[in-house]
């Protein structure tokens, strides 16, 4: 992929799904089609995930509730369709915030290196070897493919701690 867009047509931003909304708790369903359709859904979410700005961004954030995501870590961007991180190794704590819960980061401990495959938007299929920051994203993306989000990292007091601000941020809830 070339530039920030891959499809001729001009790309129009999302709105991103925030704490609270359902879709972010919901599975996502398999992608069955690679058409032109779904080209331009990851040039809309590019120009949503720039104009964040972020690095990652899943179908469900921006209420698709579809096995995708989109990334950019400086090398150009990329869409990964119906991802699987067939293995994980190693340990690594990383601050991690969402765009799905803006403002808020957490030190998150997950694997430091996966080994992640899918299928491009040519229908290839893809095989990534990826560590620290680049495996944290892909897990960070394919949670929200699972219906899960960075508080569901949590333990004890601090997820306590957590929800509780989430819920009045993003709720409005004491």
């Amino acid at each position: 992929m070339r530039g920030r867009s891959i499809s001729s047509e001009e790309p129009a931003p999302f709105d991103i799904r925030v704490f609270g909304d359902p879709v972010l708790r919901s599975r996502a369903a398999d992608v069955e089609n690679v058409d032109g359709a779904l080209v331009a859904v990851v040039d809309d979410m590019l120009a949503t995930m720039y104009a964040e700005p972020g690095l990652g961004l899943a179908a469900p954030q921006v209420g698709i509730s579809k096995r995708l995501f989109v990334y950019d870590l400086g090398d150009g961007p990329n869409a990964i369709v119906n991802p699987v991180i067939a293995e994980s190794r190693g340990e690594w704590t990383y601050e991690e915030g969402c765009l799905s819960v803006p403002g808020l980061h957490w030190e998150i401990v997950r694997p430091k290196e996966v080994h992640l495959t899918g299928f491009d938007l040519d229908g290839n299929e893809v095989s990534i070897e990826a560590d620290e920051l680049e495996a944290r994203l892909f897990q960070h993306e394919l949670d929200h493919l699972e219906g899960r989000l960075l508080i569901d990292h949590l333990e004890g007091d601090t997820r306590k701690a957590a929800m509780r601000t989430v819920r009045e941020q993003f709720l409005g809830l004491l």
